[in-house]
């Protein structure tokens, strides 16, 4: 029976059945292929006029009042709202598939993977159940993923030792490994079950033995703490010197400082680039000194007094 094409009444609201197709439609395209029942419900479709969807297959179900629109040729975004709509409110991408958001691993698996603070289960997804503080969470391409610091947690508690590490250099490798949030999100999950914790402990003492740096603002901040542990004067930070950036620089002393680290990205042009700028700073008559996150972190108390000394020497010849 073909479906009427007058005037239906929903809480008391008008709504002409041609109009309600396209209204779908655009709601679908913002949404990868997906809609909820709720979303139909609130956009003024009856019960009835979904049901009639159903039936004729211009909605699918994927999930409980879930529905692809048209066709269930998803994209892996569209399962991806899919499943943030059947685990409900709070819910955000999580572990293995935030990871691959971020880019931090290649793949994830075949099923969606995310975390809700409810107790709903999604069959065909991997839910966890767990409370996500609000600085747990942000959007890629509108969709809430986890953060990187609290992706980097999650994942150790469910992906294999050589997974994670692979995830914490990509992170490193991209500047995007900060230690004091992985630490902050540590404390906000403090007690839950299992050795996640104690992986991703280990997995970044690794990475500091090795040497490596944590993101350049965070071996920023940590430098400066050093200098005013020691009494040190502050520079001037990503200072232009002679047309150049520095990541620290004394102008009076005619001191830079460079703070480096392993970076994986780095190319044999840049590696160049970095020296050739390096010569002409010191043909300026500039002094650069280079150090890392092990002289930073490791080598505290040597790197402050290399700078001290070099402060001094400076002070002395133009006094």
């Amino acid at each position: 029976m073909p479906e009427p094409s007058g005037v239906d009444h929903q809480y008391g609201v008008e709504v002409r059945s041609p109009l309600l197709d396209p209204a779908i439609a655009a709601l679908a395209a913002r949404q990868h292929g997906v809609v909820s029942r709720t979303q139909l419900l609130e956009a003024g479709a009856t019960r009835r006029q979904i049901e009639r969807r159903l039936e004729s297959r211009r909605l699918l179900p994927v999930h409980r009042g879930v529905y692809a629109v048209g066709h269930a040729r998803l994209t892996r975004d569209g399962y991806r709202v899919a499943a943030l709509f059947a685990a409900g409110r709070g819910a955000a991408l999580s572990h293995r598939e935030a990871a691959v958001l971020h880019a931090l691993l290649a793949a994830a698996g075949t099923r969606v993977e995310l975390t809700t603070p409810g107790e709903r289960r999604v069959p065909g997804v991997v839910v966890h159940h767990a409370r996500l503080d609000r600085a747990d969470v942000t959007e890629i391409d509108g969709l809430p993923v986890t953060t990187v610091a609290r992706t980097l947690v999650d994942l150790a508690g469910v992906a294999a030792p050589e997974r994670l590490r692979k995830a914490l250099e990509e992170a490193e490798r991209s500047h995007r490994l900060d230690v004091r949030a992985i630490e902050a999100v540590l404390a906000r999950t403090r007690g839950r079950n299992g050795r996640g914790h104690e992986h991703v402990k280990r997995a970044l003492a690794e990475l500091a033995a090795a040497g490596t740096t944590v993101t350049r603002s965070v071996l920023e901040r940590r430098f400066l703490r050093l200098l005013d542990a020691n009494r040190l004067p502050r520079p001037s930070t990503n200072a232009w010197t002679e047309r150049m950036e520095v990541d620290a620089a004394w102008p009076a002393a005619r001191l830079a400082v460079e703070l480096d680290g392993w970076d994986a990205h780095k190319t044999r042009q840049a590696f160049q680039r970095d020296r050739t700028r390096s010569n002409d700073l010191q043909a300026a008559g500039w002094t650069i000194l280079r150090f890392t996150h092990a002289d930073v972190v490791h080598r505290g108390e040597e790197t402050a007094a290399r700078v001290a000394r070099l402060l001094a020497q400076a002070a002395t010849a133009t006094g």
